[in-house]
């Protein structure tokens, strides 16, 4: 497999509903981990420092979220071949920044991750000190003014008749998609299948093997190629693969959060869009764009929170078609600070029989000694 192709695929994979690869070599010890055990990021990486504590799931979107913020990869403060050796200055500054950090925040935020590696970077390795001049003189819009803003039941019941009405969507139970999913001038094909009411996996057929991203209702797990066995999710892997495995998104939306918040938002392309802000307690917001003419979703902003802050996932929606009296999206173009990908589908069959061993996650095998 091309490098350059597998880490700009590694930066921008997410865990619902795209391409996932195990990130390996780095862990102090091999073997999955059960939803039962927790372990800490000492306990399952070498060298651990200053986010000693933090679950180990975490370590992995901590340091997406600095390679964001930064603008850099991996090989940045990492010796690629050996993730936990020291000797780059770049990884002791590093540490020096996040212990600053949690300092302040914890002296004037009371711990919660209000300055971060992006407050000053903003994208860039050196920090940003002086006020950028900009090329263009700057564009000053009037606000306006006068215009009332539809509430959020109006917005989503919208969304509900666009979508093609409750009863419509209640008709689908299951629906089996065929497509690709495009990294810049690569395609690779790709599989999803969906069951009501909130069963998802998507099967991406990589060269080196099939790439699996699966909730089953319950709780999620990824499968990677290379024959490594499949892992459990994350909390918030899971939380984010729950949402897109609602198989009635549109009619379950009110029912998933304690608040919901409307506010003027910008075009998105040639949308004229309306912004609703989903609140739930202990939770990141969701921001869902709705096209303000058609009613359709456009946009979803969603947040993963890690112990330096939280590393944003956008997802837009388009080529909406109409199919079995519905209107679903055959285009979803996944963004990250690092990366993005297209979804392209192609095929799409609904009220197709679906076992529900297609969602569940493979036991493990023992491996077997042939001499026996």
């Amino acid at each position: 497999m091309n490098h350059r192709w597998f880490r700009t695929v590694l930066l921008s994979s997410i865990a619902t509903g795209a391409l996932i690869f195990a990130i390996t070599g780095t862990r102090a010890q091999g073997g999955s981990q059960t939803s039962a055990e927790v372990r800490t990021a000492e306990q399952a990486f070498r060298n651990i420092q200053v986010l000693k504590g933090i679950p180990a799931d975490q370590i992995i979107p901590s340091m997406q979220f600095m390679s964001n913020s930064l603008g850099v990869e991996c090989a940045f403060c990492h010796d690629e071949t050996a993730f936990e050796k020291d000797g780059n200055e770049a990884k002791a500054t590093a540490r020096t920044m996040i212990r600053m950090q949690m300092a302040i925040n914890k002296d004037h935020f009371d711990g919660h991750p209000q300055i971060t590696c992006y407050s000053c970077h903003r994208g860039a390795h050196e920090p940003v000190g002086v006020p950028i001049i900009t090329d263009e003189e700057r564009k000053h819009t009037e606000a306006k003014t006068g215009t009332a803003l539809p509430t959020a039941d109006q917005i989503l019941d919208k969304y509900i008749q666009a979508s093609g009405g409750a009863e419509a969507l209640k008709k689908i139970t299951s629906r089996s998609s065929k497509g690709a999913i495009n990294f810049g001038e690569r395609k690779v094909p790709l599989e999803v299948f969906a069951k009501a009411p909130g069963q998802r996996v998507s099967i991406v057929h990589t060269p080196n093997g099939d790439s699996i991203t699966a909730y089953d209702g319950h709780s999620g797990w990824l499968g990677s190629p290379g024959g490594n066995p499949p892992r459990d999710m994350s909390a918030a892997e899971a939380e984010a693969a729950q949402f897109d495995a609602d198989f009635y998104l549109p009619l379950d939306l009110k029912k998933m959060f304690d608040q919901l918040r409307v506010r003027a938002a910008d075009k998105i392309g040639d949308h004229e869009v309306i912004l609703v802000i989903g609140m739930k307690q202990g939770r990141p917001p969701l921001r869902l764009f709705f096209d303000q003419q058609s009613g359709l979703l456009v946009r979803s902003v969603r947040y993963a929170e890690t112990p330096l802050g939280r590393n944003p996932t956008q997802l837009d929606y388009a080529d909406y078609r109409e199919q079995n009296g519905i209107k679903l999206p055959f285009r979803w173009t996944l963004a990250r600070p690092l990366g993005r990908f297209t979804i392209q589908i192609d095929q799409m069959q609904q009220n197709v029989p679906i076992d529900d061993s297609k969602f569940a996650k493979p036991a493990a095998q023992s491996k077997v000694d042939p001499q026996k």
